[in-house]
């Protein structure tokens, strides 16, 4: 077997079909999208699957969906489609300040400031 070549027979049509469908319903847009979260490697990301590994990752994505599913609609946080918008330098400069000063100049513009 060559490197990076799968170890099995590739998925069916309808394995791979119920696995975009399932990652789909689990807030992801394609396979490249899922490759962090789902742990896929590179040549997964690509939508290249072995009949067990689809197998697998249909049983995982489906044992997870039935866990959301007891939970009230309340308690169930989204995850992010797009990633966190980069922090400016102006931003990071705040979070480097020492606690006093920006109290001190939280105070100075009106506000009330507390420690936690």
């Amino acid at each position: 077997m060559a490197f990076g070549q799968p170890a099995g027979p590739p998925a069916s049509h309808s394995q791979m079909k119920q696995l975009l469908e399932l990652l789909n319903a689990a807030g992801h847009t394609d396979f490249r999208d899922a490759r962090g979260p789902m742990q896929f490697n590179q040549r997964q990301a690509g939508g290249k699957f072995t009949r067990q590994e689809a197998e697998d990752f249909i049983a995982q994505l489906e044992a997870e969906a039935e866990l959301t599913i007891d939970v009230p609609p309340e308690v169930i946080v989204a995850r992010p489609i797009k990633p966190a918008p980069r922090t400016t330098s102006a931003e990071k400069t705040v979070r480097d300040l020492p606690d006093s000063v920006l109290a001190a100049e939280l105070q100075r513009r009106g506000w009330i400031v507390v420690e936690p």
